[in-house]
């Protein structure tokens, strides 16, 4: 029981938390709700939509479920190209661990790493000194259920709505890759001719003969293991002194 009494300062940091994910929440319901039309559009329900986006917080690796799950693609495939697209949540799983103060237990470490978010990994990442697992739980608590909440009110909204017009709302999900891509496409020209290839190697592939007995969701995952090593050995990034320390 001495794990649930909360010092003063934990409570002030999962309060701190809980403020701090609010935008996030708001973003997160906005953006998940064309995420629930994918959903509906892969015969999924409501209940199905709001328990895979509570227990997989990742807008990517959810589409790329949700596409394959439409696509009637195997479990491996699934588990494959999830894996693939929450790839850089690794990354960011090591990077908050050293941040933490050295005793922190092996619960809160588990606890932390089970919904690291982009915008929850920037907040957290952002505060000084060592990282309270509570700020983590605050801001965690206030985001996800957000995200949940979208995900099953667009697949009830794509169950009631006219096709039509759930075709036009699917729509918002890719201005939402757009918003992702294209700053750093503008940024960094080895981006944005990344980028290109992708599309042009997506295209071909659903043509070519060669990939004619692949499925869809297997294309996906061989495009995106290739073209993501070439580039890695190509325009390898060079990290500077500073940031190595």
């Amino acid at each position: 029981m001495k794990w649930f009494k909360l010092h003063a300062s934990d409570k002030k940091a999962f309060f701190d938390g809980m403020h701090d994910g609010v935008p996030i929440g708001l973003g997160y319901l906005a953006v998940s709700f064309s995420l629930g039309i994918t959903a509906r559009n892969a015969g999924m329900n409501a209940f199905q939509s709001f328990l895979a986006s509570l227990l997989c917080n990742a807008s990517a690796g959810e589409y790329a479920g949700f596409t394959l799950i439409a696509a009637q693609a195997t479990y491996i495939e699934m588990a494959v190209m999830t894996l693939i697209a929450n790839a850089r949540y690794l990354l960011m799983s090591c990077a908050m661990s050293q941040r933490m103060a050295p005793g922190t237990g092996i619960h809160h470490r588990l606890l932390m790493s089970f919904d690291i978010t982009d915008e929850l990994f920037a907040i957290a990442i952002a505060r000084p000194g060592y990282l309270n697992p509570y700020y983590t739980y605050g801001a965690v608590a206030t985001a996800a259920p957000c995200w949940a909440l979208g995900t099953a009110l667009g697949t009830v909204a794509g169950q009631l709505l006219p096709a039509s017009l759930v075709s036009a709302l699917g729509v918002a999900l890719y201005g939402m890759f757009l918003a992702v891509i294209v700053p750093p496409a503008r940024k960094d020209k080895v981006i944005a001719g990344l980028i290109a290839v992708c599309f042009i190697a997506a295209y071909a592939a659903a043509y070519l003969p060669a990939f004619a007995g692949i499925s869809s969701g297997t294309r996906t995952i061989i495009l995106t293991v290739v073209i993501s090593a070439a580039a890695a050995l190509i325009f390898p990034r060079k990290q500077l002194e500073d940031e190595a320390k």
